[in-house]
């Protein structure tokens, strides 16, 4: 197999498994474990693939975004810390803007038991509250997007700009000091910029594989956050970058 088709096939594995390791697909390929080192610097000088030790990850892009089934399997760990951290960081709020993705959704498991009103683009976060008592769900209308369970387009944008929100809670595909924060989508780019308007105050929700890298569309700036709430699997000379732009960052 040339190097052109290995790499391809390896982009593949990575983007349908979530993670590549190099030994694995070493004896997988029937390579050397250098060879599949080489591919794998080759895909990421190309943004395709992030490298993590021992391996490698997806890197969102136009042509790629993981979907809810993805999302629910990586770092979840990591995501339940997040989203019980950031329902501490409500400081008197009555009502939150929750973002579509996986950890706003567990977010929502953790606003259960509380007493607001809570707008969402998403599914699986409306879903998450259904049986609560105390909170009320405003599930914003609009066209949805089977792979990440969300509404996005005018009528989303719409009802979103009828509103003024305490505070808004949002997820992001990567971060970067040089590009900000971007995804793979513009309509979807579009919701989180209205959410961020409509809001006195927004954090930011992120695993730690997040950070580092782009997409495609850019919605906001780091600055434009309140806090970013992370594991402790992010460094902290990243943490300390991304702080010096204007956030606090809560690495839990």
């Amino acid at each position: 197999m040339d190097s052109e088709s290995r790499q391809s096939l390896i982009l593949d594995y990575t983007r349908h498994r979530g993670r590549v390791e190099v030994v694995a697909l070493a004896d997988e390929l029937g390579v050397a474990t250098e060879t599949i080192r080489r591919d794998l610097r080759v895909l990421a000088d190309r943004r395709l693939v992030k490298r993590v030790h021992g391996g490698a990850i997806p890197l969102e892009s136009a042509a790629f975004e993981s979907g809810v089934d993805y999302r629910s399997r990586v770092d979840i760990a990591q995501k339940r810390r997040i989203a019980a951290a950031t329902a501490t960081l409500l400081h008197g709020a009555e009502t939150v803007y929750l973002d579509e993705g996986f950890t706003p959704r567990l977010v929502a498991e953790e606003l259960a038991d509380r007493e607001l009103t809570v707008v969402t683009s998403s599914l699986l976060a409306a879903e998450a509250l259904a049986d609560s008592d105390g909170v009320t769900v405003l599930l914003l209308g609009g066209r949805m997007r089977g792979r990440t369970l969300a509404t996005v387009g005018h009528w989303t944008l719409e009802m979103l700009g009828m509103l003024v929100i305490d505070l808004a809670v949002l997820g992001t595909n990567a971060i970067s000091a040089e590009h900000g924060l971007t995804t793979p989508d513009p309509a979807v780019a579009a919701v989180k910029q209205q959410a961020i308007k409509r809001s006195r105050r927004s954090v930011l929700v992120a695993a730690h594989s997040k950070f580092g890298s782009s997409s495609f569309c850019r919605f906001a700036e780091v600055a434009d956050f309140e806090t970013i709430v992370t594991g402790t699997e992010l460094p902290v000379a990243e943490a300390q970058e991304m702080q010096a732009l204007g956030p606090s960052v809560l690495r839990v």
